[in-house]
Parts: C-alpha cells; structure tokens; sequence
C-alpha cells in the first residue's frame, strides 16, 4: 500500500486543527469544530471544502461530442457552452462505471468530473472506449485543485472576491475563465449539500492563496472550513448518491431512480440495451428512504426485513443534523414496499422498525 496522497491545502488544514484521515488515497480532513457544527453552517451560512481529491479529465477532438454521448446515459449534444450536466456512465450490462459532472468547454471540449476512488478507472474506462474516436482523452487531476464553497451564503462571500458574475450563474453553470482574488480560475455553480454554492478550479499553488483569501472574505457571514464528515451528512440528507453506496457496478441508474438523466432518445451509448430490457420490465429493485422508528442508526450493508423476509440491504444511514432524525436509504426489491410500509433494519442481529418515506430527505427554502 503506497501512502495517501496530500492536496494542496494539506498545511492548511493541519493549521486549521483537522482531523485527518486517509480517504480514497489522499490525506483530507473529516472534520474540524466538529461534524454536527459544520454541517449546521453550511445550511445555514457557508462551509469551505477541499475537493482536489476529485479527478478531472478533458476530452478534446472532433469526435468529443460524439464519443461523450457514447459514454454517458445522458443526453450531451444539447448541452451549451458554459453548462454542466450531471450524468451516469455504464457498463454494457448497465450497471454504473461512475457519476460525473459534464462541463462543456467548447464545441469540441469538455471537461469530466469524477469521483476521486474511480479516476483512475474511470480514464483507462474512457481510454478503451475511445477506438474509433478523433478525441484525446487526458487526466489533468494532477494539476488541477478544486475547493467548493455551499451554503446560503456562499454568493456574497464569492462577491467579495470576484464581483458579480458568479452570482449570476443559474444552477449547472460555469466560467471558464474568471477572476478571484487575483487569480484566474474556472468558477461553477453546483453542489453536493443541497445547498447554493460554488466551485472553484484552479493550480495547485494557488490553491492556498484561494482558501484563504475565502475564509477571510467569509467571517462575516459564519464561514467555516468543513471535512469530509459533514459532507456525508449533507449529501446524505439531500438524498444525493454516493459511488459505492447507491451506484456502483451493480446497481443501474434505474435501480438507483436516476432515471431522469437516462436519455433513450439517443440511439446507441453504452448499456443502452440492458437499461432498455430493464426499464421496459420494470427494475427488479429501487432505492427508497426510510426513518427509524426504533432506536439505532441504519448503516450501510444492514439487512432490510418485511414480514420477516429480507428484501434488500442499506445503502447509506445516518443522523440527519438539519432533520434531528435517524434516516436512511435503501436498495430493495421492487414490488416490496411503498411509501407508509413498515418495515425492519436488522442492527447488531436486532430488528428495529423503520418506515419508507419520501426522498430527497431535505430541500432547500
């Protein structure tokens, strides 16, 4: 085992008191103050995040569009310059080689976000599909920092910096090139909290200058360096997949009810045929959120029962901050449950009583 990785904000966040631990190979903070605090800050002002442990790959050629809707389950050639898509990418069998965020450059570029422990699956993934294609595919991960800044107040702070262009962004939006804080960067308005917030892509070396000049322009409005902890339980409230929990290779977008950004109005792209069978025949499973009505916090892989019979298993469980409530997600046979059943979370080989509720758990005002 090689040792994990540092990002560029390493020092600060030893600075800052963070507690590091080792995720998908790189040394990040899972929190500071403390999870709970900063997850109430985020929903309530802004939380500072380093995400430069997630992978950044350009697609660039003049068969670019043409090969990223091979890719991807969504439709891209309807996607304009200075947008972003979010999209599933599978396998033949339809299940999920990863989710990524689609950002398109310019008519023949764009610019793939994925998840930091798949980048280096994701880019052989995308090389081997690549036959055939005028596209050259290159990993800028290495020379690419990402930091994210959620929250109600994340467009004020981001004035202060960098004027009013960001503020402007509609959702799913970006600035290729854009100045903060003195430096040029690409700025885009996304997120995986549910909250309103901003990206910030820039060199690594000036990946520092960057958080802190945003953690000074933040302390009026409560700003706050947030770990990785607290990004679990944002996401998690907001009902946002997570690779590995609700995605993976053996669960299609459909199982996952990521139906909406499968497009079968394109001819042909990768799993397109199995998504089809499946879809035509209904998904065998679904995700479903549920509340614990007895005490104990679901977690990951626990057995889900009904009528004393399992029908599938947790994908993700947690106390959720903003709600005050034990919830959780999970994948389960289809025809088993709806909205209002019953049903039991096997927890250290007791059975506790949970109820199927609507997802997303939480939304913004």
């Amino acid at each position: 085992m090689s040792e994990p990785r540092k990002t560029p904000l390493y020092e600060r966040h030893v600075e800052l008191g963070g507690r590091i631990v080792d995720f998908a190979g790189w040394w990040l903070p899972v929190q500071y103050a403390g999870i709970l605090e900063e997850h109430r800050a985020v929903r309530e002002q802004a939380g500072l995040f380093d995400v430069s442990h997630m992978g950044e790959i350009r697609v660039v050629g003049t068969d670019a569009e043409a090969f990223v809707q091979k890719m991807f389950t969504n439709e891209l050639a309807t996607l304009q310059s200075g947008k972003v898509r979010y999209s599933p990418m599978c396998y033949p069998t339809g299940g999920t080689v990863d989710d990524v965020l689609i950002y398109r450059l310019a008519l023949s570029e764009f610019l793939l976000v994925v998840n930091a422990g798949n980048k280096d699956k994701d880019f052989s993934w995308l090389l081997e599909n690549a036959a055939g294609f005028d596209v050259s595919i290159t990993d800028e991960s290495a020379e690419t920092a990402e930091i994210a800044l959620q929250g109600p107040a994340a467009a004020a702070i981001m004035g202060k910096l960098s004027g009013s262009a960001p503020s402007q962004l509609a959702y799913y939006e970006f600035l290729p090139q854009h100045e903060l804080a003195g430096l040029a960067v690409l700025i885009s308005r996304t997120g995986y909290t549910g909250e309103d917030g901003f990206e910030i892509y820039c060199k690594p070396a000036e990946a520092a200058i960057i958080w802190v000049a945003l953690l000074e322009a933040g302390k009026e409005h409560g700003l706050q360096p947030a770990g990785l902890g607290c990004r679990d339980t944002l996401r998690f409230e907001a009902s946002m997949p997570l690779y590995g929990h609700e995605l993976s290779a053996d669960i299609s977008p459909l199982e996952a009810g990521l139906a909406k950004f499968v497009s079968f109005d394109k001819i042909d792209f990768n799993g397109r045929e199995a998504l089809l069978r499946q879809q035509e025949m209904g998904p065998k499973r679904k995700l479903v959120g549920f509340e614990m009505i007895g005490r104990g916090v679901a977690r990951s892989g626990y057995l889900v029962l009904l009528n004393d019979q399992k029908i599938g298993s947790v994908t993700s469980g947690s106390f959720a901050p903003a709600l005050g409530k034990n919830l959780g997600m999970a994948l389960v046979d289809r025809e088993a449950v709806m909205v209002g059943t019953k049903i039991e979370i096997e927890i250290r080989e007791k059975l506790v009583e949970a109820q199927v509720i609507k997802k997303p758990f939480y939304r913004r005002k």
